[in-house]
């Protein structure tokens, strides 16, 4: 007679598991700092500025304790003079945050150190380039960052997009030939992205993983995207309409990629405008026409077999194009370096998966390698966005 054996479901198992081992690691937090002997020497204290908010007569500082250790705020001096200063009356804890109001009549344009003297004596500075006040969100503020991300994403975008009639009269190899181009374009946009990323995380003090999260951001993006492809790629689809759907949703995936770097763009723009470091007038707006005009080429190379209706050519172009308006009004009014860091690399994880799917188009046949012109494509590309990267004066 057979007897059929019981046995546990995996995700019952799976529970077990890792019940076993949150209760090994609690008790080692528990038992195991105990066993070790005290720690000698000063308190490591560290803290990174996150913030800072100028207005008439005061300076707002808000800093993020980084350090393994508690920091007290004993006296603050600002290009070496003391000044009063209002909170953190209380130690900051680990990855606490505190808001530092300091009394002093800083002058428009000019540079400031400001020196945070801890009770152990210790010394951490924070460097005020050109002092500008901070501005206040409002209709005009409002106004003037949707007019910024309208500028350098949607309308250079729509520009680019309109060479596609020229483009649909191209043969089959010169087609190739741009989407290599479009890899190269986007190659361009993952280094520079990646450096800015860094940079950012750089100036962050560490306390959320630094540069670990631009790495997140982009490996979180590409997961993301390539499940949808995936999504997208098993949904049934007519053999008729096949090409022309591929040829869409290859466009819209690029659209998103760029997108996506638009919304690191954006936060640049506007975090930049909220410290007064950004030259707004017709140099900078021409710089990001030149710039994201070819980004616009891009969403359109795919769909040079086909005849999209205007609607969908506008939102390809709102797709890729408006995200700047929103990391203009995010850069601006929160003005978070880890956030920025961790949405530019969200921005190079999207643009890395539309690379990997452009990249098989570029071969004449299934298997085979990249020909010199694809190679020459892609060279072109880079140097496009280089040299165009040049005219933005931001």
């Amino acid at each position: 007679m057979y007897v059929r054996s019981k046995t546990a479901p995996v995700w019952v198992l799976g529970l077990v598991a890792v019940l076993l081992l949150g209760a090994a690691l609690a008790a080692l937090a528990l038992l195991g700092g105990r066993s070790l002997p005290e720690r000698a020497g000063p308190p490591i204290e560290e803290l990174a500025a996150e913030r800072t908010v100028l207005s008439p007569g005061a300076i707002e500082l808000t800093v993020r304790n980084t350090g393994p250790d508690p920091v007290q705020v004993a006296q603050v001096f600002v290009n070496d003079a003391y000044v009063d200063v209002a909170g953190a009356t209380e130690p900051i804890g680990r990855l606490d945050t505190a808001t530092l109001r300091l009394d002093y009549p800083w002058q428009d344009g000019q540079p400031y150190v400001i020196a945070l003297l801890t009770s152990s004596g210790a010394v951490i500075e924070h460097e005020i380039p050109a002092a500008v006040a901070t501005p206040r969100a409002g209709p005009g503020f409002f106004g003037t960052m949707a007019l910024l991300g309208t500028y350098v994403g949607i309308i250079p975008v729509l520009l680019g997009m309109m060479f596609l009639p020229l483009l649909r009269r191209a043969g089959g190899g010169v087609v190739r030939v741009l989407l290599a181009v479009t890899v190269g374009l986007l190659a361009y946009l993952v280094v520079d992205g990646t450096a800015e990323g860094v940079e950012l995380a750089e100036g962050t003090g560490g306390a959320f993983g630094g540069a670990a999260l631009v790495v997140f951001g982009a490996a979180l993006a590409f997961l993301l995207l390539t499940g949808i492809d995936r999504w997208l790629r098993g949904r049934r689809q007519p053999a008729a309409g096949g090409q022309a759907r591929a040829g869409w949703r290859l466009a819209l995936m690029i659209a998103v990629g760029i997108g996506l770097h638009n919304l690191g763009e954006g936060l640049a723009i506007g975090a930049a405008y909220a410290v007064g470091e950004l030259a707004l007038g017709t140099a900078l707006v021409i710089g990001f026409a030149l710039h994201n005009t070819t980004e616009g080429i891009a969403i359109v190379a795919p769909l040079t077999d086909q005849r999209p209706s205007v609607p969908r050519l506008l939102a390809l172009g709102l797709v890729a194009g408006a995200p700047a308006i929103l990391g203009a009004l995010l850069g601006a009014a929160v003005n978070n370096a880890e956030l920025s860091a961790f949405l530019l690399g969200v921005g190079v994880g999207a643009i890395i998966q539309v690379i990997v799917q452009i990249v098989p188009s570029l071969r004449e046949r299934a298997g085979g390698g990249l020909d010199l012109r694809a190679i020459g494509g892609v060279a072109a590309g880079v140097l496009i966005m280089y040299v165009t990267g040049l005219a933005v004066a931001a």
